[in-house]
Parts: structure tokens; C-alpha cells; sequence
């Protein structure tokens, strides 16, 4: 054998244990699938049994209510399909339409439950404030508030304008209110101000209707001017000491699972 040729076998035989090294085992695999997949958060099967879960706690029966809703829309497209003579056909297109139906009514329940888990929680008017959509600026501290009460006042930025979300009995906010108003005006002048009273009670607005009562204001805005507005209130600065056991920022609910995602 030449020495060139027992010179590359050497070189060979080194090199292929720190090829072995290198290689990454079958533990080193799975954590880095696991990392991996931790990165990318939970899967849509995942969120749908972390909202089903949720939804359970607060309505046992849920999982019997999809089930025949299910069931219902299927009937249905069997019936269109005995009547045709061509049931398996229908059959088949009924199927993702049961399932969507039932994934609808899960969605429409997650939104109820969600709000239930945080009514009458200190902060709960915070928390409903950031279930909306694009829009609105939603300041996350509250604008007002009565440190023996506890009673609160929130403020959200939109093109109706300057909404005054209040969290309280509705007869003993308005003091609270009137106090906001009040600062408020120089800074905003000639911009609408509305006020929503959040509660059971009469006159007041439950927190699942909150998103959908502040949608339904006339617009008077354009996008530059609630940007505007919001800079100008933003100059007052929040200097409200929070009292223990009010804490907006816990109460906060999942938008996905209030969307059934």
C-alpha cells in the first residue's frame, strides 16, 4: 500500500468521529421539535379544545348543544339528498356544514362565557374595552376613578369620538363622569363625548353589548383626527393611584377564544 493511500485512510478514519459527534441524536431531535413547535404556539385544534374547555366551564351542556345543531344541519342535507336520489352526495356535502355550524355556535358561546368569567371583576369595563376591532384607541389604565368605591371610568378613542366606559352603579358614576368631562373639555373642544354605563342594572349596557353598542355610534372623525385627539387627551397624563384589588390589567379576556379561534 502506498503512503498516500494510507495517509487518506488515516485522515478518514479521524474525520468520521467528529462526523458521529456532530450528529445530532434521536433526544437532541425531539427537544428541537419540541422547541420548535412551542415557538409556533398552539395549533388550530389546540385553540378549538382551549375554547371548548373554557366555554364548558361556564355552560356544561355545550358539547350536547353543538352536537345536535350538528346533527340538524346534517338531517337536513339528507333530506334534500333522499328527495333528489342522491343522498350519499349530499350526505357528504352536509358534513363540513354541520361541522362549521357547530364551530359558529361554539364561537357565539365562547364570546358569552368569556365575559361571564370577568363580570363583575374589577376592571371588567377595561377588559370588554379590548375586545374591539381596528378603530379604536383603547387606553388600557383607567381615566377616572373613586378610590372608597372603586368605581371606574375608561376612555376609548374612535371616529364617534371620545367614549366614557364607566364600571359602577350608574346613579353614583355620574360624579366621576361630570369630573371628566370637565377635563376633558379644553383639551377636545367641539369633540363628541359619549358615555356608557356598563352593568346589569337599567339604563346600563352589558359588557358582551359594549363592542357592538360603541360600533353603532354615528362617526363624526376621520382617522386623522381621532389620531389627533388621542395625542391631545394623552398631554393629561393618568395620575390615578390604583387601590388594591383593582387591577384592569388581569381581567383582561382571550380575543381569540371571544372569537372562537
Amino acid at each position: 500500500m502506498s503512503p498516500s493511500h494510507a495517509k487518506s485512510r488515516s485522515t478518514s478514519r479521524s474525520s468520521s468521529p467528529g462526523k458521529a459527534a456532530e450528529k445530532p441524536t434521536r433526544a437532541q431531535k425531539r427537544e428541537d421539535k419540541k422547541r420548535r413547535k412551542a415557538a409556533k404556539g398552539p395549533g388550530f385544534l389546540s385553540q378549538i379544545k382551549q375554547v371548548f374547555r373554557m366555554t364548558r366551564e361556564v355552560e356544561p351542556n355545550i358539547g350536547w348543544w353543538m352536537l345536535l345543531i350538528g346533527l340538524g344541519v346534517l338531517l337536513a342535507f339528507l333530506l334534500v339528498g333522499v328527495l333528489t336520489g342522491n343522498w350519499i352526495t349530499w350526505l357528504l356535502i352536509g358534513l363540513p356544514f354541520a361541522v362549521l355550524a357547530a364551530s359558529f355556535f361554539l364561537s357565539r358561546r365562547a364570546e358569552r362565557a368569556a365575559f361571564a368569567r370577568i363580570e363583575d371583576q374589577p376592571g371588567a369595563a377595561g377588559a370588554a374595552l379590548s375586545a374591539l376591532r381596528r378603530g379604536w384607541i383603547v387606553e388600557e389604565q383607567p381615566a377616572a376613578m373613586d378610590p372608597r368605591t372603586k368605581d371606574l371610568v375608561f376612555r376609548a378613542v374612535g371616529r364617534p369620538g371620545v367614549v366614557l366606559v364607566t364600571e359602577g352603579p350608574a346613579n353614583r358614576v355620574d360624579k366621576l363622569v361630570t369630573k371628566e368631562r370637565r377635563r376633558l373639555g379644553p383639551v377636545i373642544q367641539n369633540v363628541p363625548i359619549h358615555v356608557l354605563k356598563t352593568g346589569k342594572g337599567e339604563g346600563q349596557v352589558p359588557l358582551r353589548e359594549l363592542s357592538k353598542r360603541m360600533n353603532k355610534l354615528e362617526k363624526k372623525l376621520t382617522k386623522q383626527e381621532v389620531q389627533t385627539v388621542h395625542k391631545r387627551m394623552s398631554t393629561l397624563g393618568n395620575r390615578l393611584p390604583i387601590p388594591k384589588g383593582v387591577d384592569p390589567m388581569r381581567a383582561r379576556p382571550d380575543r381569540k377564544a371571544m372569537r372562537g379561534r
